[in-house]
């Protein structure tokens, strides 16, 4: 990606698909050049939660809602220490911030961090073309010397391609961190002394996961992407956890064996968004690329263990090959779709039935929301208390 300064949000600028398609509009936070997957997301709130998404890495975002910006900015509501979209696409941005806790507008935050966005443009009209022809390569352009048409679709069309990414190093943690369990009066268990201690390993997770699951008294002990099964047992955990994050699960061919060897100890395990297509690899499923994929908080998923019917927050483009009606033989004992997305019968959760271990494929931490699947967490736990038993 390459940005210049801050744009007025009268710089013109243009938005361009690689099938040809072109939008013209305003720049918007950043001024200069972007590229990446053009894919859409329906929530009507929480975009904040949604720019700083690691799994977001490498993709230009088209809001659905059409006013965008209203409650600003602040310092709480990150999920990670930057914005990781490649660009942004808002119809009709909110011209002044209006929240208590907002402490800048979002054009200022998008301009302060260099993304490269654009406003003013048929946002209806470009979902309705990803919903048609798929997700596809995308770049912004902004300033007055924009190049023409045939010169920007072309350095669209020499942009890399999700499909085949390996981008989870890119967005995970360099080094392991602690975050320490929360005790009944809210304030933080000291180290060493938590009911549980989790190893979870950072494939771009965001930063409400250990929080929730230090609300339940764990103590989390998060790894780089290049953690190897020596590490995560170094922390002697009672569990482990693998994130979400971006990318092709097709390449993640070391968190699958890290994965197989926490299956292979019986250690209990949880996984989420790209944890779950880990799950899926290691059990012996394929992974498939959706058309526009599953983005927003809004998505009806129902968990087939119960028979309920959940609201939920995703963000994920690739799904897991597995038999939805029947159970199947994996090298690690049999294993069941345990939930399914509503709209499309996507699998949305694993679980296996012979060993403690499960996943999800949707973010049951639901920053910013709902929270219907919270009890995923207290799912855990209870793997952890059955297995200390």
């Amino acid at each position: 990606m390459t940005t210049s300064t801050r744009g007025a949000h009268r710089t013109p600028a243009v938005l361009v698909l690689e099938d040809g398609r072109i939008f013209r509009g305003r720049a918007y936070g950043a001024v200069g050049a972007t590229f990446g997957e053009a894919v859409f997301s329906t929530g009507m709130t929480g975009y904040q939660e949604t720019l700083t998404d690691p799994s977001y890495h490498r993709q230009v975002v088209v809001m659905t809602a059409p006013h965008v910006g209203n409650t600003g900015i602040n310092d709480e509501d990150m999920e990670s220490k930057k914005i990781w979209v490649s660009g942004y696409v808002v119809r009709d941005p909110a011209r002044v911030p209006s929240n208590w806790r907002s402490t800048r507008s979002l054009d200022e935050e998008l301009a302060a961090q260099g993304v490269v966005g654009i406003s003013g443009i048929d946002t209806r009209a470009l979902t309705r073309h990803l919903r048609e022809r798929g997700a596809m390569r995308v770049g912004i352009f902004s300033g007055q010397a924009l190049p023409d048409e045939g010169t920007m679709l072309a350095e669209v069309r020499q942009a890399p391609e999700m499909s085949g990414a390996d981008l989870s190093a890119e967005v995970a943690t360099t080094e392991a961190y602690v975050v320490p369990a929360i005790g009944p009066d809210g304030e933080a268990v000291p180290i060493g002394t938590a009911k549980f201690t989790v190893a979870a390993v950072d494939l771009g997770i965001k930063g409400m996961t250990p929080h929730r699951m230090a609300e339940r008294g764990i103590e989390v002990h998060v790894l780089p992407a290049t953690a190897t099964v020596d590490d995560v047992y170094a922390v002697e955990p009672d569990g482990v956890f693998f994130s979400n994050g971006p990318g092709d699960p097709a390449t993640a061919d070391h968190p699958v064996s890290v994965m197989r060897g926490v299956l292979e100890r019986g250690t209990p395990l949880f996984g989420i968004c790209f944890g779950n297509q880990i799950l899926g690899r290691a059990l012996g499923f394929g992974t498939f690329k959706l058309k526009y994929g599953h983005r927003g908080i809004n998505q009806p998923v129902q968990d087939r263990t119960t028979g309920k019917v959940e609201v939920t927050a995703h963000n994920h483009g690739f799904a897991v090959d597995a038999p939805l009606d029947q159970v199947s033989d994996t090298p690690y004992g049999r294993a069941e779709v345990s939930h399914v997305c509503l709209n499309d019968n996507v699998v949305e959760g694993l679980q296996l039935l012979d060993r403690p271990a499960f996943s999800v494929q949707y973010h049951p931490e639901a920053a910013a929301g709902p929270h219907d699947a919270a009890y995923l967490f207290d799912r855990f736990v209870k793997l952890m208390e059955g297995q200390r038993a």
